[in-house]
């Protein structure tokens, strides 16, 4: 991806749209490329923040009632000049002295030193906060050798409520320091960034690999592994903040933040496991904030942020402010309860001891196995979502089985609905419909009382409840053309007289036969017959996930109890 705009001018016309968009909050420093408060405010300290910019909301975002008095931002990574921080500073100042805040980064520590030594020749005090929250940039007996990330925002947060409810320069300099003191952050990055004007990112992450320790310029991580899962990559960064965190009373502030190019969806799916994990570790996280803070231009990747609270930071912290990128109304609400993840019930469930259990959990394992290729053949001509449905459905219908186990049709009832709720799509409603009807077709029987003549019967009707959902006729590459082969093929071993696991598993074998068939054919039904001709030479998603089900509970039925 490559970041819009000129990279001579990036600098100049994206602050220009911003106090465009937003000048009700802010307006620009005459002179300067620096932003600052649209209302001049009462006497007060001047909380002034800055660095390169391609961090936003960082820096100019987080001016307002509250949080910063001023923002100076240099080019893209860059700092800016003490020329254009001492103009922001000037413009800031309302007599009660400047409080400086920033990354340590060498060029900022530069140029905000000159500043500061400039406007002391001129007799306006000015202290600095430089913020060290990046646990990855250097070892914990040497903090002043560590960067500033996303923990910028926590520090700034807590400088500006002070400032704003009247602290003098000392004491809104003391807890800025306090709060960088008990503030960690450790990122991680799945791909690199793009600089205005250039063809192609910093740097690359293989498509199996992810980057931890991550800076925000650009710069890849101290350390690559395999790519991880949300869940894993949550206890990945909670793994290297736990040791890190100091001494408090629990409560602390939780940031995960995007790196510019990572899905509020994909920050929300990871926050869950992080959330667990605090609280299993006794912390308990009185604010929560998932988004955008602190960002990269458009690199890939999240950072997990940890502020241990006290008494005066927590009222800090939760006081309000105005920004065009952070409003809060100072409210705490209170935390909403975890619910039951399925993962968690697949935990907590011990396997049950009846046939449904086994069959669905013996065809979790293979749907897992193959969610890959699955999803390789549903984007052929669809979006690609097949496998993970499919895995999402699964084990959704296996931890609803193993809590309503008392017959095999209340058993395939709660999983077929419950598949199709966490899998949501066509597939979750047909293939929830096919359990839910095979198990009313075996109302009030138990498991030694099933012939493969009843067995076949209820196929028959779930096969015709699908049918008469779906719409789908023989022929149209749909789950169909695997079901139906395996519905008459059990039907026929039933009436030669084979056992229950005999009829199955000669069924399933057909269906293996008939899904691998379907390559042959051009689809006529949903989002793959727009792109029919595409799918050529490729078996249904759906017929081949059908296959691998009804032959994993083959086996599992042909296993003693």
């Amino acid at each position: 991806m490559t970041v819009l705009g000129a990279a001579e001018t990036f600098k100049r016309d994206w602050l220009d749209g911003f106090v465009t968009a937003y000048g009700r909050s802010v307006r620009k420093v005459p002179g300067a490329y620096g932003v600052l408060r649209r209302e001049e405010s009462a006497r007060k300290v001047a909380v002034v923040i800055g660095g390169g910019c391609g961090h936003y909301p960082a820096f100019a975002g987080l001016v307002g009632p509250g949080l910063a008095d001023g923002a100076v931002v240099g080019d893209v990574f860059t700092s800016p000049s003490a020329e254009q921080v001492y103009r922001t500073a000037r413009a800031a100042e309302s007599g009660a002295g400047v409080l400086f805040g920033y990354g340590n980064y060498q060029g900022d520590v530069l140029h905000f030193g000159l500043a500061a030594r400039r406007l002391a020749a001129e007799g306006v005090e000015s202290r600095t906060i430089l913020v060290t929250d990046d646990i990855a940039s250097g070892p914990a007996d040497a903090p002043e050798r560590r960067r500033g990330v996303a923990g910028d925002f926590l520090v700034f947060k807590i400088a500006g409520a002070a400032a704003e409810r009247g602290d003098d320069l000392a004491t809104v300099h003391a807890v800025a320091e306090k709060a960088n003191a008990r503030t960690r952050t450790f990122g991680a990055a799945f791909g690199g960034c793009t600089l205005p004007g250039a063809s192609g990112p910093l740097f690359t992450v293989g498509e199996s690999e992810m980057e931890l320790g991550l800076g925000i310029h650009g710069e890849p991580g101290v350390r690559t592994v395999g790519r991880l899962s949300a869940r894993d990559l949550a206890d990945e960064l909670v793994d290297g903040l736990l040791p890190e965190l100091p001494e408090g009373d629990g409560r602390v502030v939780v940031l995960l933040n995007g790196l510019g190019r990572t899905k509020y969806e994909e920050m929300f799916a990871t926050y869950t496991r992080v959330h667990e994990r605090l609280a299993a570790a006794g912390l308990d996280p009185v604010h929560t904030e998932v988004g955008e803070f602190v960002t990269s231009l458009d690199m890939a990747g999240v950072s997990l942020s940890i502020l241990v609270l006290d008494d005066e930071l927590a009222e800090l912290y939760a006081a309000p402010c105005d920004t065009p990128g952070y409003r809060s109304t100072g409210a705490v609400l209170a935390q909403v309860p975890l619910e039951s993840t399925v993962d968690s019930l697949l935990t907590e469930t011990a396997p049950g001891r009846g046939i449904v259990d086994r069959a669905l959990t013996a065809a979790l394992h293979d749907i897992e196995a193959n969610e890959a290729e699955l999803g390789r053949l549903d984007a052929v001509a669809a979006d690609g979502d097949h496998g993970l449905g499919m895995t999402r459905g699964m084990r959704a219908a296996v931890a609803a089985a193993r809590r309503d186990e008392d017959s095999l049709s209340t058993a395939l009832l709660a999983a077929g609905t419950a598949f199709a709720d966490a899998a949501g799509g066509a597939s979750g409603a047909l293939y929830g419909v096919l359990l839910a009807e095979t198990g009313a077709g075996l109302r009030g029987l138990a498991g030694e009382e099933v012939t493969a003549e009843a067995l076949a019967n209820a196929v028959d009707g779930a096969v015709a409840a699908f049918v008469e959902l779906g719409k789908a006729e023989p022929g149209e590459k749909t789950m169909l053309d695997a079901i139906e082969p395996f519905r008459l093929a059990l039907r026929e071993q039933a009436e030669a007289g084979a056992d229950v696991p005999q009829a199955w598993q000669k069924a399933a074998q057909v269906a293996v036969s008939a899904a691998e068939a379907t390559a042959d054919l051009l689809p006529a039904k949903g989002r793959a017959a727009r792109l029919a001709r595409r799918s050529k030479g490729h078996p249904d998603p759906g017929a081949t996930s059908f296959a691998l089900l009804v032959t994993a509970v083959g086996q599992a039925l042909g296993k003693d109890d």
